[in-house]
């Protein structure tokens, strides 16, 4: 029994309609879907991945607008990391970033960049037998696209804190100085725990949570490796799209474990006036302009 690496990873916006604009038009992602937070119905949420929605490259955001911009701290991720599949990928993403007025850093095989409200962001040559999960856009070729998170990289303040339960109750893979390896039979990723003992401040341009792939038939075990192993999960909660449970990890970072399935449908990809990249406006005038639940 083994996780399917990255499900999906949500993080928090206060701003929606420049959220959807650098995600869709800037990255190229697809907006697979526009819903509410479930937990808080007042809160709409953003769903972003390829072309079919697929767990792996599902990055949601909260929107809370007019919320201050957090910094990442101990017990939190502090970046996200996309795959690339090439050097001449790289150099694709260096000048149409550049063209866009975004600030970066990059060597040879990655580039390390920020969302408009902070998210440190990354993309990074990977090489993997892994399918790419791409998004059609107009303007970037599938070979040079996005293929879906390569792993993220987190803080603590004591990352051998988390490594026998990450061993023993996920069967995360050891992979030397924090780093761990989380591959199932189709897909895998990485996590890594860089070390801070600094408390962040949660706001917008962090991260809420990453959520971990789970064949459906094993979510209920993974409950119970979970409790074994000293965390203490919520009972399952259903989500429609999948089935989930939560639990903070020892060193604070809050994970999910969600299952593959159901699933978006077809009828589940919204859009916003038939376009990828709706006008600047306010949220809620965004909002009341889009059609779905």
């Amino acid at each position: 029994m083994k996780l399917e690496g990255i499900h999906h990873i949500t993080a928090i916006t206060g701003d929606a309609p420049r959220n959807v604009d650098f995600y869709t038009r800037v990255l190229g992602l697809r907006l697979a879907k526009k819903t509410v937070n479930q937990d808080d119905p007042t809160v709409y949420h953003l769903f972003y991945a390829d072309e079919h929605g697929s767990a792996g490259a599902d990055l949601t955001f909260f929107e809370y607008p007019g919320i201050a911009r957090g910094h990442a701290g101990s017990g939190m991720v502090h970046r996200i990391v996309w795959r690339i599949a090439s050097p001449e990928a790289l150099a694709f993403w260096v000048a149409r970033l550049r063209r866009d007025g975004v600030g970066l850093e990059h060597d040879a095989d990655s580039l390390r960049f920020e969302d408009p409200e902070g998210l440190p962001l990354e993309l990074q040559i990977a090489k993997t037998t892994d399918a790419p999960l791409v998004a059609a856009h107009p303007e970037i070729p599938a070979d040079l696209a996005l293929q879906g998170f390569d792993g993220v990289r987190a803080y603590s303040p004591d990352p051998d804190r988390s490594r026998h339960f990450f061993e023993d109750a996920l069967g995360f893979a050891p992979a030397g100085d924090g780093h761990f390896e989380v591959k199932g039979e189709q897909r895998g990723s990485f996590y890594t725990l860089d070390r801070m003992a600094t408390p962040g401040r949660p706001g917008a341009g962090t991260v809420h949570h990453v959520a971990w792939s789970s064949a459906i038939e094993n979510h209920e075990a993974w409950r119970g490796r979970v409790i074994q192993g000293g965390g203490r999960p919520t009972p399952i909660v259903d989500r429609f799209y999948f089935r989930s449970i939560y639990f903070r990890e020892p060193s604070g970072v809050l994970f999910e474990i969600a299952t593959l399935g159901p699933g978006f449908t077809p009828t589940s990809h919204w859009s916003v006036s038939g376009s990828r990249s709706p006008c600047r406006r306010s949220s809620s005038t965004f909002a009341r302009s889009w059609s779905g639940p």
